[in-house]
Parts: structure tokens; C-alpha cells; sequence
């Protein structure tokens, strides 16, 4: 099986947020869709491993931001590159305002957000779908939504040359973000630290 197949699906990029006990937290999904729109419902599939999952199954409320093509990578770094277990994403981030529900949502690099009110949660293994109702839906702008290919093509900075393995040990460098593991083996379930992307994304560096 060709894995790179997966990455041929077309789909949006978002910014994800939601509030509990006080804190705010978002991360960047791709999982999101509308299916129906009598009544308006939507999904959106989160990776358990992820703060923002873990608050959106406490308070049934999150916002999806659809972000917009003029979105500099800084706002997938910020979003996507790091815990909100570990950081506070929104604390030095000025493009944001609150929605009705009280969540904030990204206001400069997003075209609209939708906010849902979750009436349903199905266990995907690794991730959590949350189907939800949509109370309210505003949209901010006429820029044309980021897909992923846009991502990759026009946003994403482009990979780095691999660096050379140092004679006498094995490396393992993350194509997504250049990321360098040391180690003889990468263990099956390994999550790159700086992106999260897992094993498929990484490749063995050779002497």
C-alpha cells in the first residue's frame, strides 16, 4: 500500500477552539464537514491525544475557524506545532475575538466559523468524531478558503535537506518538518514532538 495515496483527499484546513474553567485552547484539524443542512449538523474527528479534545468532550462546545488563504504559516505553527497541554496558544495571539457561545475565533486568517454544540460522540480508536448542531455560523471574509494542498504548495515552508548521519548512528528525520530522532529503531507508535506527524512521515538517514 501506497500511503502517500491518503494525502491526495481534498480537504480544508481549520483552527479548532474551545474554553474550560477559563482556559482557551485551539489546534488545527482537517476533519471537519458539514452533513446535513436540514437540521444544520457537523463533525469534527479530534485525535484524543490533543488538549482541545479533551475540553470539547467536558464542555460539548468548540468553534471551527475556516482559515483563509492570506494565513501565514505562523498561524499553523502556532495552532498545530505545539500542546496546549504544555503552552497557552491564544496568550501572544492578537487575531482573535469571541463568539456568541463565549470561544474565541480567528479573525484576520479565517473566512467564517461555525460554532457547534455537540449532540453526539462516536469512539474512532485514536480520535473522538463530535457531531454537533451549529447554534450560529458568521462569515468574516471573502478570501478564499486554505485547502491542503494550498498548504503544502504556498504556506508550508519547504522541507530541509536531511542532515548527514554522523558515522556509527542511525537517524530518522521527520519529512514534515525536518525533526531528527536518534536511535537504531523508531518505535511504531513514535509522534514527532514538534509536528505531530507519525512513523509514515519520518525516513531513515543512511551513511
Amino acid at each position: 500500500m501506497d500511503i502517500k495515496a491518503m494525502f491526495r483527499f481534498s480537504y480544508g484546513l481549520y483552527v479548532l477552539t474551545a474554553q474550560e474553567n477559563g482556559f482557551d485552547n485551539g489546534c488545527i484539524v482537517n476533519t471537519a464537514i458539514q452533513v446535513t443542512d436540514t437540521p444544520n449538523k457537523i463533525t469534527v474527528t479530534v485525535n484524543k491525544a490533543n488538549k482541545t479534545c479533551e475540553m470539547i468532550h467536558a464542555t460539548g462546545q468548540f468553534n471551527v475557524c475556516m482559515l483563509s488563504e492570506n494565513a501565514p504559516f505562523d498561524v499553523f505553527k502556532n495552532f498545530g506545532f505545539q500542546s496546549g497541554k504544555t503552552a497557552d496558544k491564544f496568550a501572544d495571539f492578537a487575531q482573535k475575538a469571541r463568539s456568541e457561545n463565549g470561544l474565541y475565533y480567528i479573525t484576520d486568517y479565517a473566512n467564517a466559523y461555525v460554532s457547534g454544540k455537540v449532540i453526539q460522540e462516536v469512539d474512532m480508536d485514536t480520535h473522538i468524531m463530535f457531531i454537533a448542531e451549529v447554534p450560529d455560523a458568521v462569515i468574516l471574509s471573502d478570501v478564499p478558503s486554505v485547502t491542503y494542498t494550498f498548504y503544502q504548495m504556498n504556506i508550508k515552508p519547504k522541507p530541509q535537506a536531511a542532515p548527514a548521519a554522523e558515522k556509527g548512528k542511525t537517524k530518522w528525520v521527520c519529512r514534515i518538518c525536518g525533526f531528527i530522532y536518534e536511535g537504531e529503531e523508531l518505535p511504531p507508535d513514535y509522534i514527532c514532538p514538534i509536528c505531530k506527524h507519525g512513523v509514515q512521515d519520518f525516513e531513515k538517514i543512511t551513511v
